[in-house]
């Protein structure tokens, strides 16, 4: 099982509920002030509650004018403060060049000022840049100057934030015996000042560390105390984290039913916040161990919910510009009520006024009433004449949205199918694959139009390297990461030839080139993939794997040879130093080596919604190994489409065979 953990960076924030409340009072109270100091103190405060909301926009906007003011009045705190919010908004949002830039204008006038809580805050906020860009030796540095200035002038609270950062450096640095030490001194500090919604920050970070030494009683035993913790403070995030990361443990004890309790009580959490990525871990995870439990319907069923969270992640920013259009609809709903209801009221005093003048005048009034009948007789027929007419525009309206719908729809598709025949010519010429492998086949169903899987070829003078890949997401956005995939591939064999050197600037790439780290608000994309370097006069294979193996049939044996991969991914949170494990493996004339994505594996039957499994797979192969290896193709091929027996296909396939 993917580890749920996760390290808490920050301490967690207070409710939206009063992030909202703090928001509205000091806007009423900008709206109040002069162009003074107050001014500019309560535009800061404001740009920070729009942080703590994630409303960097707003939170921008306000720390901007904020600065103006201040410059203006040469306010130098408050120019200060407005410098600190923007390095935050900026970091925040993964420019770290900037939120650097900025977080030193702070500091270089906090030092002027002599203002050594804010030099510390400051020197603690560009540790956590260097951090969260892997450059540790920086990141320690600058730590421990916060932290003596924290000592210094007595500041607990900044001691203990700083102490545990101090502790995620060496945690990230696999320094665990000193990151535990720190992480106790920050718990410490923030139990004695009863910092409560620091504390399970600290818990949770030292069960982290437990789960990832495997001793998980000690890593249950906080996770515990942290959810405890959490749930007393209403902090439903930090609530769903741990909740998931106890089921995590107990599913690595094989304690399944324990495990399915907790994931499904993360799950209903994460739901309720709306948190997809939280969603997307506790989905494959419980669809993990109902698998374990022999239980093929419900691991179906969360697998899809999984994939569905996976892939809508993509459509996150696409989402909220959404969310803030509904808001504004729903603003201009109830505007538009409240002025009904205004105009409802207006009524009714008409209406009390012309019943007076009905009293008074009830003789005129009387005369009248044949006339007016027989005016709202001929009104009410106008009115059906025109409402007919309407009905006959809208008809013509909606069929005319219902063409331009369709149109859309085509539109889309085409280019859809535009973007299928660009990747498909990207992709290797199977020629080219048949001409190195004369016995070789390449078996490629996308599971939609386009496809996040892809394969690679490539031949020079003295190997011939091939690959399958699996990028994150299918469709639409797997095929751009494929894209990229593809690309970064050519670039690492410009640099090296060895499979290790490979997969290493493939993944620092990546992770260049979607701007990746190890922020929770970074990217999580990236790919798993398995290399290969073949001399076919020597019949010598080089692997390197990252989360995908390499299987070999010896000539005449009736067993899978298995070469795992190393157990990272490509890109995401790994780190850009990984190195990824070469093995040289020496076939004979006839032996057999299969390199595939987990597509064709975690494929379910229409019948009795069960997974292929990796085990039956092998087993496929072995039966198959008297066959050509295009005959073995198309028997695999037909196999699958049996298989699923008309079920929509889950994910993309790939299995690529090749005989020496």
């Amino acid at each position: 099982m993917k580890t749920l953990c996760k390290i808490l960076f920050l301490f967690v924030s207070v409710s939206c509920f009063s992030q909202q409340s703090k928001i509205d009072s000091l806007l009423s109270i900008i709206k109040k002030d002069k162009a003074d100091t107050n001014k500019i103190i309560h535009l800061n405060d404001l740009s920070l509650e729009y942080i703590n909301v994630s409303d960097y926009d707003s939170a921008l906007n306000y720390s901007n004018s904020a600065l103006k003011f201040a410059k203006q009045l040469d306010f130098k705190k408050g120019i200060a403060i407005a410098y600190y919010n923007i390095g935050i908004i900026y970091h925040n949002q993964g420019n770290y060049p900037n939120s650097l830039d900025y977080y030193l204008k702070a500091l270089k006038i906090g030092e002027e000022l002599k203002d050594k809580n804010r030099i510390a805050k400051c020197l603690g906020n560009i540790g956590i840049v260097y951090l969260y860009q892997g450059d540790y030796p920086k990141a320690l540095n600058y730590y421990f100057k916060a932290l003596n200035i924290d000592t210094a002038i007595s500041d607990k609270n900044g001691m203990a934030k700083h102490l545990g950062c101090l502790g995620m450096v060496y945690y990230k640095q696999k320094d665990y015996n000193k990151a535990l030490d720190y992480y106790l001194k920050a718990l410490n500090i923030s139990e004695e000042l009863n910092i409560k919604r620091a504390i399970p920050t600290w818990l949770g970070n030292i069960g982290l560390l437990y789960y990832t030494q495997s001793d998980y009683p000690k890593a249950l035993e906080y996770y515990f105390r942290a959810s405890k913790m959490t749930k007393e403070l209403g902090d439903k995030n930090g609530m769903a984290t741990f909740l998931g990361n106890i089921g995590a443990v107990y599913s690595e004890q094989k304690k399944y039913k324990e495990a399915e309790e907790y994931l499904l009580k993360a799950l209903v959490l994460s739901d309720s916040i709306g948190d997809l990525n939280l969603k997307m871990q506790f989905e494959e995870a419980i669809s993990q161990v109902y698998e374990k439990m022999m239980n093929s319907s419900k691991a179906l069923e969360h697998y899809k919910q999984y994939t569905i969270a996976k892939d809508s992640i993509f459509n996150e920013e696409k989402n909220k510009d959404m969310t803030r259009k509904e808001m504004n609809y729903e603003f201009e709903k109830k505007e538009a009520f409240a002025k009904a209801e205004q105009d409802k009221k207006d009524t009714i005093t008409a209406d009390e006024k012309r019943r007076q003048k009905i009293i008074t005048y009830s003789v005129i009034v009387g005369l009248l009433l044949v006339a007016l009948f027989a005016i709202f007789i001929f009104h009410s027929l106008r009115i059906t004449k025109k409402q007919k007419q309407i009905i006959e525009i809208k008809n013509k309206e909606t069929e005319k949205q219902k063409q331009i719908i369709e149109e859309k729809n085509k539109d889309i598709t085409d280019s859809i199918n535009y973007a299928k025949r660009i990747q498909q010519a990207k992709l290797p010429k199977r020629e080219e694959i048949n001409s190195a492998f004369p016995d070789s086949f390449v078996l490629f169903k996308p599971k939609d139009i386009v496809s996040g899987d892809f394969y690679y070829f490539h031949k020079n003078d003295k190997s011939i390297f091939i690959a399958s890949a699996d990028c994150t997401g299918h469709g639409v956005p797997g095929a751009f990461m494929s894209m990229i995939g593809s690309e970064k591939l050519d670039d690492a064999l410009a640099h090296s030839a060895d499979t290790s050197e490979i997969l290493r600037h493939l993944n620092k790439g990546i992770k260049v080139s979607l701007h990746q780290t190890d922020s929770n608000e970074s990217t999580r994309d990236g790919m798993d993939i398995a290399l290969c370097s073949v001399d076919t006069d020597a019949r010598v294979v080089k692997y390197a794997g990252a989360n995908r193996p390499l299987w070999i049939i010896r000539n005449g044996q009736t067993v899978v040879e298995e070469i795992k991969a190393t157990k990272k991914a490509i890109g995401g949170f790994t780190e850009d130093s990984q190195h990824f494990d070469t093995h040289v493996i020496q076939l004979q004339h006839g032996d057999t080596f299969y390199i595939s994505t987990d597509g064709y594996a975690d494929t379910f039957s229409g019948q009795g919604h069960k997974k292929l499994t990796t085990k039956k797979f092998k087993e496929i192969l072995l039966s198959i190994q008297d066959k050509s290896l295009k005959e073995q193709e198309h028997h695999l091929d037909n196999f699958i489409e049996d298989w699923k027996g008309g079920t929509e296909q889950v994910d993309d396939i790939l299995v690529i065979g090749v005989r020496l």
